[in-house]
């Protein structure tokens, strides 16, 4: 750092210069303990790992206040389960997460707009307590019911599908309450 002018300097110090580090003879090599060799490892309750991942939480501050919810639901619930699908729909994409990928989870689960009434039902016992970070295994359970090609559509097709076939939504309402059930005793 530059000293003022008034302050006095001794005269036999060497003048400071940018000295660049030691140089390094050998290569880089990835050997870290917590290093992955290989491919990521797949298997029940591994995730699906992908850059940027918590940028879903930023978006998902976006629609706050918007959720269609009934009495008994909290939007922090709804919000955790959806933005770990949102995450799981980047990851498979292998980009960060976007306004489309809550977009489609929210609308997955009717939270975008009125709801059937099992649905609601439904996911009233699926959402329960999921945003408190003691309930993982649920939320998993949420990300892991939803099938890998409704991820795969557009917004515009997963209203569709929402509104068309609604017994392939219930079905996946149904495999979330059945996982969680099934964590339950595991």
């Amino acid at each position: 750092m530059a000293a003022p002018d008034y302050v006095p300097v001794p005269v036999d110090d060497p003048a400071r210069v940018y000295q660049s580090p030691p140089w390094r003879p050998e290569s880089w090599m990835a050997d870290r303990p917590a290093e992955i060799v290989g491919r990521q490892p797949l298997g029940p309750r591994l995730g699906d790992p992908g850059p940027d991942q918590g940028f879903a939480i930023r978006l998902a501050r976006q629609v706050r206040g918007r959720l269609v919810l009934t009495s008994g639901e909290s939007e922090a619930d709804a919000l955790s389960g959806t933005v770990a699908i949102a995450m799981r729909r980047s990851a498979m994409f292998g980009r960060a997460p976007s306004i489309h990928d809550i977009t489609v989870a929210l609308t997955l689960w009717g939270y975008l707009s009125e709801a059937p009434v099992e649905l609601v039902t439904l996911r009233t016992q699926v959402f329960a307590a999921v945003a408190h970070s003691h309930h993982y295994m649920e939320r998993r359970a949420i990300v892991d019911a939803v099938p890998e090609e409704m991820l795969r559509l557009d917004p515009a097709s997963v209203t569709t599908l929402v509104r068309n076939e609604p017994s392939r939504i219930l079905a996946m309402a149904n495999a979330a309450l059945a996982g969680q059930s099934h964590d339950d005793h595991a």
